[in-house]
């Protein structure tokens, strides 16, 4: 016993000193991922990307002055950055997750743009090609083992989808009722912390039993051929990890890692959609443009933060996050 308290208090000076950072960097992060050129003929629009996390870019078809935008963002990658270089800067996060605090990470931009790649790698790829999820789950499952003495930890998955503005479980084993809807999203305040206490939650040992968990849910997601994309995403997919922990003097943590492959943003003109496809990019649309106002809200720190304004930013609303990542 003496040794696991000793562990535990080592455990916790060490992490004050890397939450000190994490807090100077903010609990809101925005990184830039640059997709490499794959087309031959193809035009660079990138001008200049700064140490300080500056982009600048240029539109061929304007005039240089009036062409050049300036962005800013917490950090950049470069066409030529791997996949383990994009995830070691969140890796810290992780930590967190193991200590009691709420995650999210989540990849933004239209469709097409790579999300899918950066979030969950190539299906069937070598480890090289492995997203942030496996890495993010492998390190989070390496650190439970390192912890064993010190705390105790049990981890849950749940894995669902918000498809025009209905949240459906991709875990369920019943077909018929993997898609049926769920209306109920419990507040993070409750007793056991969960957000759809309906939906099927896996208790799972190594990130292999996830992995097998998301290619269940990736034959019962949404995907759909546009112009744009022939495989289009045409739902939010939310997978949720649980971790229950319990450390040498008995006390109690509960935390979650919300990982997201956000459907890409539209602009119906370009992808051509109609019908069923026009009303999805509808709701896709509507929906990020709500998680883009809880994040301006987040970052301002207003009084009301809008998260009843659509399924998902309610689902990912947490008492205490202390980390959004978006790419």
């Amino acid at each position: 016993m003496f040794v696991a308290v000793v562990g535990y208090q080592t455990v916790v000076k060490k992490n004050k000193n890397l939450y000190m950072v994490q807090d100077l960097k903010g609990n809101i992060r925005v990184y830039c991922r640059i997709r490499p050129v794959f087309s031959v003929g193809t035009n660079n629009t990138i001008d200049f990307i700064g140490e300080d996390g500056s982009l600048v870019i240029v539109d061929l078809l304007k005039h240089q002055k009036d062409g050049r935008k300036v962005f800013q963002f917490d950090r950049e990658f470069g066409p030529t950055a791997t996949q383990d270089d994009v995830f070691k800067d969140t890796q810290p996060l992780i930590r967190s997750v193991m200590d009691g605090y709420n995650v999210c990470i989540f990849a933004y931009d239209q469709t097409g743009s790579g999300k899918t790649y950066t979030m969950c790698g190539l299906s069937g790829g070598s480890t090289k090609d492995m997203g942030i999820n496996y890495l993010a789950l492998n390190d989070l499952f390496q650190m439970s083992n390192k912890r064993k003495g010190i705390i105790t930890y049990d981890i849950y998955a749940q894995m669902v989808e918000i498809y025009n503005e209905q949240v459906r479980d991709l875990l369920a084993e019943d077909s018929s009722t993997t898609k049926y809807p769920f209306s109920m999203i419990r507040s993070c305040g409750s007793e056991n912390g969960l957000s759809l206490p309906d939906a099927t939650m896996h208790y799972v040992k190594s990130t292999t039993d996830v992995f097998n968990l998301m290619k269940l849910a990736e034959l019962n997601g949404v995907v759909s051929s546009t112009a744009i994309n022939d495989r289009s995403s045409r739902s939010q997919s939310v997978l949720t990890i649980h971790v229950h922990g319990k450390d040498s003097s008995g006390s109690i943590l509960r935390s979650r890692l919300h990982l997201v492959d956000l459907a890409g943003s539209e602009r119906v003109d370009k992808s051509e959609v109609t019908g069923d496809r026009l009303k999805e990019a509808q709701y896709i649309n509507k929906s990020l443009s709500c998680l883009g106002d809880v994040i301006s809200a987040l970052a301002q720190k207003n009084s009301h933060t809008p998260y009843r304004n659509s399924k998902l930013t309610l689902l990912l609303q947490d008492g205490k996050t202390r980390e959004k990542l978006k790419f």
